[in-house]
């Protein structure tokens, strides 16, 4: 029941519905039973609902999130992996795997063979470090700040099926990753693991990769829980630089 007018709808609600650009009217024959709709019509009529709404709003705290703007106000890539700054590479040509790691090294070694500098090209990639057989990136949908993922070039969705040197690299570079997480972000735990295939919650189910984060006690919190939100304190960039400097600062 809504403060003392006998609605079954919350004043913030109805607010809601018309601030997200429905009329009156409609917020109303939408949101609102038959046997509802004339009382809240005429309580909506009367403007009341405003003054609720306000008071509620003007209690509410503000989540900035600026560095969100270029993501939710720029076209999709057309080619997953391949940032804007990147987009000469022509692939994928036929033969070669559309796969979001793939792409990505084939685009930032076509870029450096034209002339961009390896560092520009990786960062534009988020890739923190190369190997032999494996590389590590940052994820960009993260579940936490910091959250890399080391990836083998060799496109294929089996652990079984790696080269042992490329196993044996993946499972270096995961522990040259613990100690690097360690030391930039002093978290209180930290997750490492493989899903292999859709059902098991992989997201590129056709090219393996193994996922690392850093984790704090806390972190699922009320944003996660019910509004499937995860709040970043900071942006992909930063967490770029903070973790090439570790590398390079331990290959120094």
């Amino acid at each position: 029941m809504s403060a003392g007018n006998g609605l079954a709808h919350p004043p913030f609600a109805f607010a809601v519905w018309v601030a997200g650009g429905l009329t009156e009217n409609h917020a109303i024959d939408c949101h609102c039973h038959a046997d509802e709709r004339e009382e809240v019509r005429a309580w909506g009529h009367s403007k009341a609902w405003e003054r609720h709404a306000f008071a509620i709003l003007a209690r509410m705290d503000r989540l900035w999130t600026p560095w969100r703007y270029a993501y939710i106000t720029k076209t999709a890539p057309t080619r997953p992996g391949v940032p804007e700054a990147l987009d000469a590479w022509p692939g994928p040509q036929s033969g070669e795997h559309d796969c979001v790691f793939c792409n990505m090294i084939h685009a930032v070694d076509y870029a450096v063979a034209n002339g961009m500098a390896r560092e520009e090209a990786e960062r534009e990639a988020l890739i923190v470090s190369r190997g032999a057989t494996t590389f590590l990136c940052l994820n960009r949908y993260p579940y936490s700040t910091g959250h890399v993922m080391v990836v083998p070039y060799a496109h294929t969705d089996s652990l079984a099926s790696l080269a042992p040197e490329t196993a044996q690299e993946m499972m270096a570079t995961a522990q040259r990753v613990e100690a690097m997480l360690r030391s930039v972000y002093r978290p209180q735990g930290l997750n490492f693991g493989l899903n292999l295939g859709e059902a098991a919650g992989a997201g590129v189910a056709a090219h393996l990769h193994l996922h690392a984060l850093p984790r704090w006690s806390g972190d699922t919190n009320f944003m996660t829980v019910t509004a499937e939100t995860r709040v970043l304190p900071e942006m992909l960039e930063t967490t770029w630089q903070r973790l090439r400097d570790c590398v390079q600062a331990d290959t120094d």
